[in-house]
């Protein structure tokens, strides 16, 4: 075999192990997380009051910006550290997991200290100790399953991807529509549910990984958890800034408007779908960060997976961008009581942030294996900046559609800056033939989605011909190539 050949040979391989591990991955989570958003957290909101889901939303974000302090890097540091170097886990398992609860005692006091600077009430205060706790538990799972990852166990780690979800699901459907407990439901049954649902997911990970690990000692090192804060301090920079610019849409809404909490929900309606559809992204990175690193590592070609993954996340966030630019009101109708002509201009608009976004799931992926971390912190930061002016400019005259638009405008900027540094660092060329068919695809499915608006009558049947139509044209200019996707699957001789 010649080297060529080899190389050739290889990334088929990682291209057949990335789409049966994604088609596993995807699977579990549509088959849980779908009856989650829709039945669940749907259901929660039309159930309270959207005032009362409005302080939840804002306290969430809230509970979310400082949440880098749960984990300063750690998990991402430690996914492509694994991935690369899997005899490490024994090593650094027992360091980092009492090096997290030290972390976990600094992230309460400064939540708490700028809560009360902000001026939270008592009521407001209890929910937000649930909601850190949640973010805590949270991010012990995420480093848990970092480690399921690295060792390349995704068939493991995709199960665990569903278990607090599916925990959850039966906790709320017993408080919901149970008639088990003589309780009528509120919010904190919501937020409870979800606090238990985290603690028995965080015990029957940690057990996986312990039995992995075969060792574990609770006792703190000093120099090492000095070392790993010297390695992984630009990955906590960046996930700070991020968290900062992918949350302060809400709390600016909340602090800068008189009804401040009717327009955080409003525009938590429509948050909630495009963070309901960017998990498919998060599934992608989480997939993609150890495949990367591994084969960054093995000097492998990364061309082909790039062009895989990207086309295989392009075409679905297109597509659904699109179904909300056209018919926003038909969805909110259908899934909310209340404010659901006010939402639907701001979901039209944040779900082609959705696009971009996924598009980040690639290259921000590739970059942060690559180690290229420092030039990814000046690019979110700039984000941060360039989203905060923004939302100090338009959420005074626009509300909640100024603060969808300020988010548009940054992460398209963001992205292309990406996708520039990309080619850059990878040498990649300009692929015009693949530039073209997306292109070509956008108008087509533009054009399709507004002769059908104008032409053809019930929803229903309006969607489902567009969509068809959408997924048909993405095969034939072969964003979707199923029969090399097959070929890769069924191929005897790999």
């Amino acid at each position: 075999m010649n080297k060529i050949s080899y190389f050739c040979f290889k990334s088929i391989l990682v291209q057949r192990k990335f789409i049966s591990n994604l088609a596993l991955l995807l699977f579990f989570n549509f088959l849980i997380k779908p009856f989650w958003i829709f039945g669940i957290d749907r259901t929660v909101q039309n159930t309270v009051s959207a005032e009362e889901y409005g302080i939840y939303f804002t306290l969430f974000n809230f509970s979310m910006l400082f949440n880098i302090l749960l984990d300063l890097g750690i998990t991402n540091y430690n996914n492509k550290n694994i991935a690369q170097h899997q005899q490490l886990l024994a090593k650094y398992f027992s360091g980092i997991v009492v090096f997290k609860f030290l972390l976990a005692i600094l992230y309460f006091l400064i939540t708490f200290i700028v809560g009360y600077l902000v001026g939270y009430d008592s009521s407001r205060f209890y929910l937000l100790l649930f909601l850190a706790i949640n973010q805590f538990l949270i991010s012990f799972i995420q480093y848990l399953r970092s480690n399921i990852a690295g060792l390349q166990l995704y068939t493991l780690d995709s199960m665990l991807s569903v278990l607090d979800k599916t925990l959850m699901i039966g906790f709320c459907a017993i408080l919901l529509w149970g008639n088990t407990f003589d309780i009528q439901f509120q919010l904190m049954h919501f937020v409870y549910a979800q606090t238990l649902a985290y603690a028995i997911t965080l015990l029957v990970v940690f057990v996986i990984v312990l039995v992995k690990s075969k060792q574990f000692k609770f006792k703190l090192n000093k120099s090492f958890s000095i070392l790993i804060l010297k390695q992984t301090y630009p990955y906590a920079l960046l996930i700070l800034t991020m968290t900062f610019y992918y949350r302060l849409d809400a709390i600016m809404l909340d602090v800068m408007l008189e009804n401040g909490e009717k327009q955080v929900a409003i525009y938590a309606q429509a948050y909630r779908l495009m963070d309901a559809s960017n998990q498919i992204g998060v599934l992608f990175s989480a997939l993609l960060l150890p495949m990367f690193a591994n084969m960054i590592k093995n000097k492998k070609k990364l061309d082909g997976l790039v062009r895989l993954s990207f086309s295989l996340l392009f075409v679905p966030a297109i597509i659904l961008a699109t179904v909300c630019y056209f018919f926003p009101h038909q969805i909110m109708n259908i899934l909310y009581h209340s404010n659901a002509s006010d939402s639907a201009p701001v979901l039209s608009l944040l779900m082609f942030c959705f696009v971009a976004i996924c598009s980040t799931y690639i290259f921000g992926t590739l970059l942060t294996a690559n180690g290229n971390l420092k030039v990814l912190n000046k690019l979110a930061i700039g984000g941060v900046l360039l989203n905060f002016v923004l939302n100090l400019i338009l959420i005074p005259k626009y509300q909640a559609v100024g603060s969808a638009v300020a988010s548009l405008i940054t992460q398209f900027i963001i992205v292309f800056l990406q996708i520039i540094i990309v080619k850059n660092v990878f040498k990649f060329k300009v692929n015009y033939k693949l530039l073209g068919s997306l292109i070509l695809y956008i108008l087509f499915v533009f054009f399709v989605f507004k002769i059908i608006n104008s032409y053809v009558s019930g929803f229903i049947f309006q969607l489902t011909l567009a969509i068809s139509l959408a997924i048909l044209f993405g095969v034939i200019v072969r964003l979707i190539n199923i029969k090399k996707m097959v070929q890769i699957l069924i191929d005897k001789e790999l």
